[in-house]
């Protein structure tokens, strides 16, 4: 429970507001942590699939995801599958296993009937809704047990290629700006180029 307490403040300020999709997805990151039983992410031991997309209710969710299992965008150790959907697969690297992870529907579709999404679909920001309204909500998914939420899939075994880290990085001969040398292009005058000058769109 300390653990969680100080997930949560580290949660709260880097999503920036009071919702109850963040507290989900930290819990249900929490869950998948266990299932694997590991450890938070210092490196790239973990890795998430994440079925969130955008524009939808609760896509906080994957914050909370992101600050239990220490998986981000800046150790490219997360991917959003775009499914729209409140689920993910956390794949420990190391011993090569995986757990999927998603909300119970009855209890997703409930939370969709929640006050704060009903305030919410009235164009209020999460951040101008009363602690009234979110505070309850909130406590509630501390506290609820995780059988009473979340579908935790079977573990399973897979098999895990390694991939090395790309280090070496040149100037573009257009912009001059450093780029690694997996995404610069060569053109016909055998001169290196970054995407955007390239006129590639990968």
């Amino acid at each position: 429970m300390n653990n969680l307490k100080k997930l949560m403040e580290v949660g709260l300020i880097f999503h920036g507001h009071k919702c109850p999709a963040m507290p989900m997805g930290l819990r249900a990151g929490l869950a998948a942590m266990e299932a694997l039983n590991v450890t938070r992410s210092e490196d790239k031991e973990l890795f998430v699939y994440s079925e969130t997309g955008d524009d939808h209710a609760a896509g906080c969710f994957l914050d909370g995801i992101m600050t239990a299992t220490g998986c981000t965008y800046g150790k490219s150790n997360i991917k959003k599958l775009y499914y729209n959907k409140m689920a993910f697969t956390l794949i420990d690297k190391i011993a090569g296993k995986q757990v999927r992870i998603s909300l119970k529907n009855n209890f997703f579709e409930s939370a969709l009937n929640s006050p704060f999404v009903q305030q919410r679909k009235k164009g209020i920001l999460p951040q101008d809704i009363k602690e009234e309204v979110s505070a309850p909500l909130i406590e509630k998914i501390i506290s609820l047990d995780y059988s009473m939420f979340l579908e935790i899939g079977n573990v399973e075994t897979i098999e895990i290629k390694s991939k090395s880290g790309i280090f070496d990085a040149f100037r573009c001969h257009q912009c001059n700006e450093v780029t690694f040398v997996n995404k610069l292009r060569i053109n016909s005058q055998k001169q290196y180029l970054c995407i955007p000058c390239s006129g590639y769109n990968k």
